[in-house]
């Protein structure tokens, strides 16, 4: 009899697993349901059993008897930017490992429209709740328009009002990166930022304006960019013209890269000229010329901590069913610290500036 058949060739099903491991349908339920009161050898002969039939458990059955999917939604877009994608990415793993089967609905805008129509092709699969991906302004106004009782949390949002949320500490990270190269010496430090309809470059461009002006430092006109390489570069072939940009920090690696190879077409050296910081630390940053000192975030425990909040939501729900998946409950925030990683694209301003 080969794997995953019987012998009539259809797929195997728990009476199947029961008859052949010599158990009752209820033992080999109690097994797959890690039920108490199992002797060890039993439980060994019904895992053998289903090892050999290469048996899986029906989950829309055992969702009809226990109410639970064990499925989560995630709403993201559709980008390769390494930040969404890194999130998306950290949200699989931390569902994976605690249990859950993750349905994604992947949109091109995250309009209200269009958010709300997701949430309610996922609310068609039972899913037992919902993380967003909202890195966008416009997708934190979407999640205000939200009507579901679906227990709901925003990843990459600082806050959201409707919603419970967890985000990186944007802020906080450009504020790292910004005091240590005051510390190297350095007069002030110019900016490269993101786009303007972005959460992450708002925070990291507040960190910025905030830790220089707290010290006392010129803040500088920053310069805008798209979070690509392309507008790193032509930002930095404009602040190479200046003899008096010593430090940039970039909203992001991908920019800095195009920076460094700006500074190097104009002759200006790094980290002896010019001192960059990015932020991310993409996977490319270590083997950069010269290696990227840049701000690392921590995708999967940014992961963890929106699935932590989404399960107690659901637990919640469970519970008090009343309450309309928390609705009415209290909203949690949390933000998750990132890591100035330390690398070769800084240096001293001694004698500079």
């Amino acid at each position: 009899m080969a794997a995953g058949s019987t012998a009539g060739g259809r797929q195997p099903v728990m009476a199947d697993v029961a008859r052949l491991a010599g158990v009752s349908h209820q033992t080999v339920s109690r097994v797959l349901n890690d039920g108490p009161n199992v002797r060890a050898e039993t439980k060994e002969r019904v895992l053998e059993a289903i090892r050999e039939l290469d048996y899986r458990p029906n989950s829309a059955a055992r969702a009809l008897v226990t109410r639970r999917s064990q499925t989560l939604g995630v709403v993201s877009f559709d980008t390769t930017l390494y930040g969404p994608a890194s999130m998306l990415y950290g949200i699989e793993q931390a569902a994976r490992s605690a249990g859950y089967f993750v349905s994604i609905a992947s949109l091109r805008s995250l309009d209200g429209r269009s958010v709300q129509e997701a949430v309610d092709r996922l609310r068609d699969q039972a899913v037992e709740g919902v993380l967003v991906i909202a890195p966008q302004t416009s997708a934190v106004g979407a999640l205000g328009q939200i009507r579901t009782v679906t227990p709901m949390v925003a990843v990459g949002a600082a806050s959201a009002n409707r919603v419970s949320a967890v985000a990186m500490d944007n802020e906080a990270g450009a504020r790292a990166a910004v005091r240590f190269l005051l510390d190297l010496g350095h007069r002030t430090v110019h900016h490269v930022a993101g786009p303007t309809s972005w959460l992450d470059a708002q925070a990291r461009r507040e960190g910025w304006r905030a830790t220089l002006t707290e010290a006392g430092r010129p803040v500088t006109r920053h310069v805008l960019g798209d979070w690509s390489a392309r507008s790193g570069y032509e930002a930095g072939l404009h602040l190479a013209e200046d003899p008096e940009v010593t430090a940039v920090f970039c909203a992001n690696d991908h920019m800095a890269l195009g920076l460094l190879r700006a500074m190097h077409e104009r002759g200006r050296q790094v980290p002896a000229d010019v001192s960059v910081i990015g932020f991310d630390d993409i996977p490319e940053s270590a083997y950069l010329a010269p290696p990227l000192t840049t701000v690392r975030q921590d995708f999967g425990e940014l992961g963890r901590r929106g699935l932590e909040l989404l399960v107690e939501q659901i637990d919640e729900r469970a519970e008090e069913p009343e309450d309309a998946a928390g609705r009415g409950g209290i909203r949690r925030h949390v933000m998750v610290a990132p890591e100035l990683i330390l690398r070769q694209s800084t240096g001293t301003a001694v004698g500079r500036g």
